[in-house]
């Protein structure tokens, strides 16, 4: 089940053909899974498990999907791929009455980033947790930048499996260069995703 704008609905039906389901995504991210999940649940019983990918991060290795199914197969509940902090990280306080040039903000803080973690797709559920955190999400709308959040607010153990640096969300200029890097030393060496 792929979700696109409504101006994309007839170009990703002629791209994707018979490959997938398209269907008219939401105002943002919540709403498009949403929409998904109703029309995937249409389609056919039986969907025990769903996974959440973005677009963004089309350059995703397989391995990734197969921990994540691999994780929701062994029980998790829901599962997200991660990568390390590998940077400094600092809490920061907006000053009042800031000079721009000795900075807007000041350092007030450390944060410890071993227990910090980048998120990645395709976030997989089983698909009644899922259900369940879009319905509170529906009736309950909370700032959510992922579903996993959804899941959190209500108590679901999310678990973590490896991710990879291949899964770069592609969202700046400077990304699209790193992706047509990784594009060009797959078609030179023969890999495959």
């Amino acid at each position: 089940m792929v979700a696109v704008p409504e101006a994309f609905l007839v170009a990703a039906r002629e791209i994707l053909g018979t490959a997938a389901e398209v269907v008219a995504g939401g105002a943002d991210r919540v709403a498009s899974v949403r929409q998904a999940l109703a029309a995937a649940q249409q389609s056919g019983p039986g969907i025990d498990a769903v996974l959440v990918h973005d677009a963004a991060r089309c350059l995703t290795p397989a391995a990734v999907f197969t921990r994540v199914c691999d994780a929701l197969a062994a029980g998790a509940p829901a599962v997200v791929p991660v990568m390390p902090v590998t940077d400094t990280i600092k809490r920061v306080e907006t000053l009042r009455s800031p000079c721009a040039a000795a900075g807007g903000e000041r350092v007030i803080g450390n944060v410890d980033r071993e227990q910090l973690r980048r998120v990645q797709t395709p976030q997989g559920f089983a698909v009644e947790v899922l259900e369940e955190a879009h319905a509170l999400q529906a009736h309950d709308p909370i700032t959510a930048t992922d579903d996993a959040m959804l899941a959190e607010r209500l108590g679901h153990e999310v678990r973590a499996v490896a991710g990879d640096e291949r899964a770069l969300k592609i969202t700046h200029p400077l990304d699209m260069r790193i992706a047509e890097l990784l594009l060009d030393d797959a078609t030179a060496g023969g890999q495959t995703r």
